[in-house]
């Protein structure tokens, strides 16, 4: 029994552990958001004991939060307002996941379900363009969204997102179409239910762990994309990512105002992430018919 108490704390102690050197990179970074240039290049580091101050925040977003003197909206010669980047890395994400969750749904359900010449070969092809690196096809697709006028465009980022996010997301739901028994959809069409009917009103709710997995996989995907977003806009529309880079300037890099810009776009995934997590568990654990 000793070795048993002892056996579990033990374990307790090692899932700390873990947990500390998962989340203190999140924590520093955070803490160095409220901080002051002095603090934040103390050395050696302070990690608890500084004061807090949210001017990186008022410069970073051009508000007054009320705390201490407002702080200036450019600091350091650099424009530093990103308030509407943050706006945009939000639309662009969650419009380009909805985007690929739908076309991608309707694929997966296909490929799972429906018997038709070259169909593996089809599965083979979806997984091949997730080998291909994404610099191969960015110049290219330089050219054809020029062609097109939608370059620096909501819906040219929003374009490329959702195609670039498809293949993992067709690759994952057919895994958990798969899993769905295919005599349920059987059952239905003998008691005359349409394919629609039934894969709108049978398999989609079975299946909300799969897809709310496969909306946060993509959601994350396009909140941290970069390539695309740098080569595809110019000055109207700019991502948080991108927008990132330019607080490295010819006089220094303004780490506390990357922090900040850093600690709040953590707000926007971790709220998706909340909002699914009881579908996400089951989704992860590929357990969309257990309940």
């Amino acid at each position: 029994m000793q070795q048993s108490a002892f056996a579990r704390t033990l374990r307790t102690i090692a899932g700390w552990c873990v947990v500390g050197i998962f989340f203190f990179p999140i924590y520093f970074w955070t803490s160095v958001a409220f901080r002051d240039a002095k603090d934040i290049f103390n050395w050696p580091p302070i990690f608890v004991d500084f004061s807090p101050t949210v001017q990186n925040f008022e410069q970073v977003f051009g508000i007054s939060l009320g705390f201490g003197p407002p702080a200036a909206v450019t600091p350091g010669g650099g424009n530093f307002y990103m308030g509407p980047r943050l706006w945009d890395s939000i639309v662009v994400a969650s419009l380009s996941t909805v985007l690929a969750i739908v076309v991608a749904t309707l694929a997966a359900y296909a490929l799972s379900r429906m018997q038709f010449r070259g169909r593996h070969e089809y599965v083979n092809w979806v997984l091949s363009t997730r080998m291909m690196p994404p610099v191969a096809v960015a110049i290219p697709m330089f050219f054809i969204f020029k062609q097109f006028s939608l370059l620096d465009t909501y819906i040219g980022v929003i374009l490329i997102h959702g195609l670039m996010n498809l293949p993992l997301a067709v690759l994952l739901l057919k895994s958990f179409f798969d899993d769905i028994p295919v005599e349920i959809d059987e059952s239905a069409l003998l008691d005359g239910a349409s394919r629609w009917t039934i894969f709108r009103r049978i398999v989609l709710p079975m299946a909300k762990g799969g897809i709310a997995a496969s909306a946060v996989l993509c959601f994350i995907f396009s909140w941290t994309e970069f390539l695309f977003v740098l080569t595809l806009t110019q000055t109207g529309l700019k991502t948080v990512p991108v927008v990132s880079s330019t607080f490295v300037t010819s006089i220094g890099t303004a780490w506390g105002n990357m922090a900040a810009l850093g600690a709040a776009a953590i707000v926007p995934a971790f709220i998706v992430i909340l909002l699914v997590q009881r579908h996400l568990v089951r989704g992860l654990t590929m357990g969309s018919l257990k309940q």
